[in-house]
């Protein structure tokens, strides 16, 4: 999955990692995703998780906020910041608004909060692997527009001869838009398609990427209004031309 080949258990039809300090709960998970035809591996420190990460290739990591060598959110924000798409779940007893919201925005495409039922999970990450795959298969073709083109398998963005540095978020959230030009998005809509969600409280996770991705498009030269907002509504992809599909 995620444009890689699978190095280890190919009877398996995905690899998930677990990175979760407590015993009893990382065998329950495992023992649920194994029903699943999942291989499971097992990390109980940040530490070990990374360097799990650096030999072997995953479909799926369920994280814990509440680890021995810290928090959770750091991994994630780090296989982002590092141009990892590998959807990432946050399993925490952390349950209120804001550390919700640092999930999201940190680069974490689910977040469930424990106690949570089994049958919660499963169909969780049936969603999460079910939404990623679906994404390989969108990326197979290149949009192009008048001096910018998005390149879907490398995930590249060149605007008027400036390669632009997206994180993975930003990456998706203009890919979704060009793939839908000049159609206009709510924020809910956004975080439904882009992150996954369509819970209300979390629109303002929407609003600082949008405002990232423009401050970055707006350093090349007539690309900065290329996502517009529709005051009272919320945003759309306009570009200065009609997309060419390859």
């Amino acid at each position: 999955m995620n444009g890689t080949q699978k190095a280890f258990g190919e009877h398996y039809s995905h690899h998930i990692l677990i990175v979760e300090d407590e015993p009893d709960l990382a065998n329950l998970i495992k023992l649920n995703l194994n029903t699943l035809s999942y291989g499971v591996s097992h990390s109980t420190t940040l530490k070990h998780a990374r360097e799990t990460l650096e030999i072997k290739q995953f479909d799926l990591i369920l994280i814990d906020r509440m680890l021995p060598d810290g928090d959770g959110i750091m991994l994630c924000q780090q296989l982002r910041e590092s141009g990892q798409t590998v959807p990432c779940m946050m399993l925490t007893a952390k349950d209120s608004e804001a550390d919700i919201v640092l999930g999201l925005e940190a680069g974490a495409d689910d977040y469930l909060v424990k106690p949570f039922s089994v049958l919660e999970l499963r169909a969780r990450v049936k969603a999460l692997l079910r939404r990623s795959h679906l994404i390989e298969e969108q990326q197979e073709s290149r949009l192009d527009f008048y001096g910018i083109t998005i390149n879907c398998t490398t995930r590249e963005v060149i605007a008027f001869d400036t390669h632009l540095e997206l994180t993975a978020r930003e990456f998706d959230l203009l890919l979704f838009m060009a793939k839908h030009p000049k159609q206009v998005f709510s924020r809910m809509q956004l975080l439904e398609a882009v992150w996954g969600y369509s819970y209300s409280g979390y629109e303002h996770t929407v609003n600082s990427h949008i405002n990232r991705l423009r401050a970055k498009l707006s350093h090349c030269a007539s690309t900065a209004d290329l996502v517009k907002t529709v005051w009272g509504v919320g945003y759309k992809f306009s570009p200065p031309s009609q997309a060419i599909n390859h």
